[in-house]
């Protein structure tokens, strides 16, 4: 018996990179306005590869993308010459910025079905906030890696949502887009996996989750076969799956 949905955020709901490259855009203006000898020093990609350098130094927080971020601004307003910076104000713009992100056409439709069957919830290792983006009135919680104190594939997380879902892993069917992240973590933690493939990549090698679907129509019709009873599952139009394991 299926009773909960984990889904994956970032890259498996919406497209992530155009979002964070506007959201750095929108950033570095904002700071060529009030700190302007930052952003005359650094890119916008500079910028972000100084998140990597934080995490690098402190290993401790590489999970934490809103740390990073915050310890990267005070790290360039420094090497600028800054002594006094409002990193909250920066990073307020980028955070605000990197939640104007556009679902994929089908999520949000899907998610409402889905909902009226099962328990839906996030994990993220992104600082995506679902109540910003518009999605907290189908997931009843949302988990990102700050909160677990690790970065999926770590169990960390995996094991607080069976935890909050009061499910046991075999009850939950993880849906992500990510090999390793996801289908590899899920598994590890006992759970069914689903690979959500939409660009039509190879496998990349390892064990293979159970199912891998092109988007979330394809996952209802997968949730059918997996799980037939007489209640009908929501119509799902004319997508396909491809169970591999």
């Amino acid at each position: 018996m299926i009773k909960a949905i984990t889904f994956d955020l970032d890259d498996t709901l919406w497209d992530i990179w155009p979002v964070v490259e506007r959201a750095e855009r929108l950033l570095h203006d904002w700071l060529m306005a009030r700190y302007p000898r930052i952003a005359q020093r650094f890119t916008p990609l500079e910028l972000r590869e100084m998140s990597e350098e934080v995490a690098a130094l402190r290993p401790a927080i590489a999970h934490d993308r809103t740390r990073l971020r915050k310890d990267a601004l005070h790290l360039a307003a420094a090497r600028a010459g800054y002594a006094e910076f409002d990193a909250e104000a920066a990073f307020a713009v980028f955070f605000i910025a990197r939640n104007e992100v556009a679902l994929f056409g089908e999520v949000r439709p899907a998610l409402e079905r889905l909902s009226r069957r099962y328990t839906l919830a996030a994990l993220s290792n992104g600082n995506a906030d679902i109540r910003l983006i518009g999605l907290h009135d189908v997931f009843s919680f949302s988990l990102n890696a700050i909160e677990a104190g690790a970065a999926k594939p770590n169990p960390l997380m995996f094991e607080l949502a069976c935890r909050r879902l009061s499910a046991r892993p075999e009850q939950i069917v993880h849906v992500g887009d990510d090999p390793e992240h996801d289908i590899r973590g899920a598994a590890n933690a006992g759970m069914r996996t689903v690979w959500v493939n939409r660009a039509g990549r190879e496998w990349p090698g390892g064990p293979r989750a159970d199912a891998e679907i092109r988007d979330l129509i394809e996952l209802e019709r997968l949730l059918g076969a997996w799980e037939p009873d007489d209640t009908p599952t929501p119509a799902a139009g004319d997508g396909r799956y491809q169970g591999i394991g």
